[in-house]
């Protein structure tokens, strides 16, 4: 450990993102990323922004943006926070609702991220367990707590909770913030941020990194009551003011305009994944529920690592959480019908 560190940096864990190799060319199903591009209208818009203009800081409030997504969304633009990135914009929000002494509560098994932030920013958190089943029970939610943050649907089992159920987590916590990360809601979770009127302690955040193909760009959005996003400025503007860049902005405009593309590629994987756990289950592998853009997997007689291994070794990847509970099971994302076709005979050979 370098003697310069802080103690903070000592202590930390950081969070381990899927591999990016650049050995081979991979079939890459690990990190969740779309397997279709961004609207052809939003490279388009990236490429006449690519001008003189670059030289001059983007504009802090990201005003074309948010207009795009009130009218998008049907809520008022003083109900949107937009950030670097839904991580950056999860991080704000930890420091905004969040207290050192307050414990905050989430799922055992969920983005694991959320162990991070708390790290970093020294807050005490209590995990609940998922049921057999990996479903997140609710009720174990309403709790007198400093916080609450579920991602909906879940990561890494795909797993969605119902509207009434996130309903009675904000009611069991009226006092404290209840996060709903939204990551993968467009592939079949039915979205809350039409509760944000209803709910003062409801904040929801979403990526523009799956649905909306845009994961090189850094694109994330917050919704919640006028005050919840006063916070979330008053933190940006004490770290960072410029949070989106020109080109961001931009292409999140466009793709907000262009909600038909995306709609049809969303369908297309939501398709693709149908058929693939079709195939799964037939040859004996146990698959949760999904309603994202990937899978939660195991097999009955061969072990997830050994699977994960091998379809490495055949250019296939997938992610392997070598972890209490879940290490017996693969995260696969859903690729194009071709790069599923693949991974149904890499698998047939390894078993």
């Amino acid at each position: 450990m370098n003697r310069y560190w802080s103690k903070l940096a000592q202590g930390l864990e950081p969070y381990v993102p899927g591999e990016q190799p650049r050995d081979r060319k991979y079939i890459k199903l690990n990190t969740n990323e779309n397997p279709y591009g961004p609207s052809p209208k939003v490279l388009e818009a990236i490429r006449n922004a690519t001008d003189d203009s670059l030289k001059l800081y983007p504009d802090p409030t990201c005003d074309m943006l948010i207009t795009a997504a009130a009218e998008s969304y049907g809520v008022g633009r003083k109900q949107i926070f937009a950030g670097n990135g839904s991580d950056e914009v999860l991080a704000f929000a930890f420091m905004a609702f969040f207290d050192p002494g307050r414990t905050i509560v989430f799922p055992n098994i969920t983005y694991s991220f959320y162990p991070v932030y708390a790290s970093l920013f020294q807050l005490d958190y209590v995990t609940t367990p998922l049921d057999s089943e990996f479903n997140i029970p609710s009720e174990q939610l309403l709790q007198n707590s400093g916080g609450i943050i579920i991602a909906n649907p879940n990561a890494p089992t795909g797993k969605a909770l119902s509207m009434s159920a996130i309903r009675n987590v904000l009611e069991g916590n009226p006092d404290t913030v209840v996060i709903v990360d939204e990551a993968y809601i467009d592939y079949g979770g039915e979205s809350v941020v039409k509760l944000i009127d209803q709910y003062p302690n409801l904040l929801v955040v979403q990526t523009f990194s799956k649905s909306r193909s845009l994961a090189g760009m850094r694109i994330g959005l917050a919704f919640g009551d006028s005050q919840l996003i006063a916070a979330l400025e008053s933190v940006k503007n004490s770290f960072n003011s410029y949070t989106l860049d020109r080109l961001a902005i931009i292409a999140g405009t466009a793709a907000l305009r262009d909600a038909g593309y995306y709609e049809g590629i969303t369908a297309k994987v939501v398709a693709t994944r149908e058929k693939f756990v079709r195939d799964l289950r037939s040859r004996n592998f146990t698959v949760a529920d999904s309603a994202a853009n990937f899978i939660f997997v195991s097999h009955s007689d061969v072990s997830a690592e050994k699977i994960f291994n091998e379809l490495r070794a055949r250019g296939i990847l997938v992610r392997y959480f070598n972890k209490p509970v879940i290490n017996n099971h693969l995260r696969i994302s859903i690729g194009t019908d071709a790069e599923m076709a693949a991974v149904i005979r890499a698998l047939d050979q390894i078993l």
